[in-house]
C-alpha cells in the first residue's frame, strides 16, 4: 500500500516537471515569435492565442519530441527529420482544428513556395528540426537538471499556481475569440432580416472592441482581414437589397401605369 502511495507521489511529481517544461518551452516560443514579429512590424506585437506569454503549440511540440523521440538521439540524422514530420502535423492538425472553431486562419502560408492548403510549408517545417535538435540535446538536459534539483514541495506549489493561471487565461482566451466567432456568425445569419441593423452592429463592435481584441487582432493580422472581409459582403449584401428594392419600385410604377391604361 506504501509502495502505491509513493508511486503515485512519484507520478505526480513527473507529471508537475515536465508540465513546467511545457511552460518553460511554450514561454520561449512566443519570446521567439513575439521577437521576429516586432521586428517585421517595428513595434511590439504580442503573438500566440493567449492573452499572457505563451504560444501552447512550442509547448506542446516540445513534449511530443521528448516523449516521441527519446530513442533517436543516437542518430541526429533522424531526429532532425522526425521532429519535422511530428511539428508539421501538430502545426497542420492545430490550424484545421482552430479554423473549425474560430472560424478564421491564424496563420496562411498560401503565398509560400511547397505549403500544404496553406497550412504548413517547407519554409517553416524546416526550423522545426533544428528545434528538435536543440531540446533534446541542449534544452531538456539543461532545464531538467534544474528543475529536478527544486524541492518537491516548491515544484507541487509552482506548478499549481502556475497550472490556476494557464487555465483561467485559456478561459478569457476562448471567451474572447468565441464572442469575435459569435459576432461574426450573427452578422451573417441576420443580414437577410435587416441589414442596416447588422451594419452598425459590426461597426460599433469594431468601434468598442476591448483591449484584448486588440491584443488578438495585433498577434493575427489575418482577423483583421477577417474583419475587413464581413464588412465588405456585408456592404455588398446593401447594395444588393438596395436595387432589389429598386427594381421592385421600378415594376410597381410600371405595374401601375399599366393599370391606368
Amino acid at each position: 500500500m506504501q509502495g502505491e502511495k509513493r508511486d503515485m507521489r512519484i507520478s505526480l511529481h513527473t507529471i508537475e516537471i515536465y508540465f513546467l517544461l511545457f511552460l518553460i518551452y511554450s514561454f520561449l516560443g512566443w519570446l521567439m515569435e513575439t521577437t521576429i514579429k516586432s521586428i517585421g512590424a517595428k513595434k511590439f506585437v504580442n503573438r500566440g492565442f493567449l492573452i499572457g506569454p505563451c504560444c501552447s503549440i512550442y509547448g506542446y511540440g516540445a513534449l511530443l519530441i521528448t516523449f516521441l523521440l527519446k530513442n533517436y538521439t543516437r542518430d541526429p540524422v533522424v531526429l532532425f527529420f522526425m521532429a519535422v514530420i511530428i511539428c508539421g502535423i501538430l502545426e497542420y492538425v492545430t490550424s484545421y482544428v482552430m479554423e473549425k472553431l474560430f472560424h478564421a486562419r491564424w496563420w496562411d502560408y498560401s503565398s509560400k513556395k511547397y505549403n500544404i492548403n496553406g497550412r504548413v510549408c517547407l519554409e517553416t517545417i524546416i526550423p522545426f528540426g533544428i528545434l528538435g535538435l536543440i531540446i533534446m540535446y541542449i534544452g531538456n538536459p539543461f532545464f531538467l537538471s534544474y528543475l529536478n534539483e527544486l524541492p518537491e514541495i516548491a515544484i507541487h506549489i509552482l506548478s499549481g499556481i502556475l497550472l490556476v493561471i494557464y487555465i483561467v487565461d485559456n478561459i478569457l482566451s476562448f471567451k474572447v475569440v468565441f464572442n469575435l466567432r459569435s459576432a461574426v456568425s450573427k452578422s451573417y445569419q441576420e443580414i437577410k432580416d435587416n441589414t442596416e441593423e447588422i451594419s452598425e452592429k459590426v461597426r460599433q463592435m469594431m468601434r468598442q472592441r476591448s483591449i484584448l481584441h486588440r491584443r488578438f487582432i495585433n498577434a493575427f493580422p489575418g482577423l483583421e482581414a477577417k474583419k475587413k472581409e464581413i464588412k465588405r459582403k456585408i456592404e455588398q449584401k446593401k447594395l444588393e437589397i438596395k436595387e432589389s428594392v429598386k427594381n421592385l419600385k421600378q415594376e410597381k410604377k410600371e405595374n401601375s401605369k399599366k393599370d391606368e391604361k
